[in-house]
C-alpha cells in the first residue's frame, strides 16, 4: 500500500520529481569542455525565454479560474465581451520578441557550435576514427596505428577530431558532458570536434535506437594528463592483437555488453575501406590503394 504521507500534495510532488529524475544524471548540465559549456548556456537561455510565456499563462489560468468561480459574486459578468486591443498587443508582441531573440541565438550558436568546425588550440589535435557496430563502438587511432573497442582516451585541453561512420544501421555518437551528438551512417563520414578541460572518465552513449543491444552500446572516454595518455597508448600497443579486415568482420557480428578490447596494430585505411565498400564507385587509384591494404580486390559497385 502507498504510505499516507505520499498522498499529501507535498509528498506527491516529491514522488513525481523522484520518478522523473531517477534515470537522469544531469550530465548535460555538468559540462567538462567548452562545447558542452556553450550548449548548456544555450539550453538555459532558451528555457528561460520560453518560460516567459509559459509561467504567466499558467498563473493567469489559475487566477482567472479563481476570480471567475461561480461563488464569486463580485466578479464582473460581461457575456458580450469579444475583443481587447491591449490583450491582443501583449499576446502577439511578447511571443514575437521571444522568437526574434531565439532566432538570433540559434543562428549564432549554429555557426559557433558547428560540429565540423575545428576547435582553436595551440596543441596538436588527436584524431580518432569511429565505427558504429552492432552493438559496440570501434575506435581507430590512425596516427598511433592502434584501435580499441568501447574505450577511448585523449589528453586534457587537447582538441579531439572524430571522424565517424557506421558499418551497420544509422547510429548516433554522443558524449553528453563534452557536448554535441552527431549521427553515424553507413557509406558516409561525419565529423565532430570536442575538447575536455577537466581530467576524468566521461560516459559515451548511442543516442539513436539501433536494436536489441542499443541500451548497452556505451563506452568510456578518459581525459588524461599527457604522461598518463602516453602510458595508455603504450598499454594498447602492448596488447599484441591486430585489427584487420577479418577481425573487423568478426567484430561486426551483433553482440551485447561487449567488453573493452585493445588492438596494438591496425591495417592501414581500414576506416576508409569501411566507408567506401558501401559506395558505388568505379576503380580508381584511391580504391586500388585501399584494395591493396585490405588484401582483396574491390569491384565496381561494391
Amino acid at each position: 500500500m502507498t504510505p499516507s504521507h505520499l498522498l499529501r500534495p507535498k509528498g506527491l510532488s516529491l514522488l513525481c520529481a523522484t520518478l522523473f529524475l531517477s534515470g537522469c544524471d544531469m550530465a548535460i548540465l555538468n559540462p567538462k569542455g567548452p562545447v558542452g559549456a556553450e550548449e548548456k548556456t544555450l539550453l538555459i537561455a532558451a528555457t528561460v525565454l520560453m518560460l516567459l510565456v509559459v509561467v504567466p499563462v499558467i498563473v493567469m489560468v489559475l487566477a482567472f479560474a479563481w476570480k471567475y468561480r461561480a461563488s464569486n459574486e463580485k466578479a464582473v459578468y460581461t457575456p458580450d465581451w469579444a475583443h481587447s486591443n491591449g490583450i491582443e498587443a501583449v499576446v502577439w508582441t511578447v511571443p514575437c520578441l521571444i522568437i526574434v531573440v531565439l532566432a538570433v541565438l540559434t543562428w549564432k550558436s549554429s555557426h559557433a557550435l558547428d560540429p565540423y568546425r575545428p576547435l582553436d588550440s595551440a596543441r596538436e589535435p588527436v584524431t580518432i576514427e569511429v565505427v558504429a557496430l552492432d552493438w559496440k563502438w570501434l575506435f581507430i587511432y590512425p596516427d598511433q596505428q592502434i584501435a580499441t573497442v568501447n574505450e577511448i582516451a585523449f589528453p586534457v585541453d587537447t582538441p579531439v577530431n572524430f571522424k565517424i561512420t557506421s558499418d551497420t544501421v544509422m547510429n548516433s555518437f554522443f558524449i553528453p558532458q563534452l557536448g554535441s551528438q552527431i549521427y553515424a551512417m553507413a557509406g558516409m563520414e561525419t565529423q565532430l570536434h570536442l575538447l575536455a578541460h577537466t581530467p576524468g572518465t566521461y560516459a559515451g552513449i548511442s543516442a539513436n535506437y539501433s536494436g536489441h543491444g542499443f541500451s548497452d552500446m556505451r563506452f568510456a572516454a578518459h581525459a588524461m594528463g599527457p604522461e598518463e595518455y602516453e602510458a595508455w597508448i603504450a598499454k594498447v600497443k602492448a596488447s599484441g592483437s591486430q585489427l584487420d579486415r577479418a577481425e573487423l568482420q568478426k567484430l561486426a557480428v551483433p553482440t551485447q555488453k561487449t567488453p573493452v578490447a585493445y588492438y596494438g596494430s591496425v591495417t592501414p585505411l581500414l576506416f576508409d575501406a569501411t566507408i567506401e565498400r558501401y559506395m558505388a564507385m568505379g576503380k580508381s587509384g584511391r580504391e586500388l590503394q585501399i584494395a591493396d591494404a585490405m588484401g582483396q580486390t574491390c569491384r565496381a559497385g561494391e
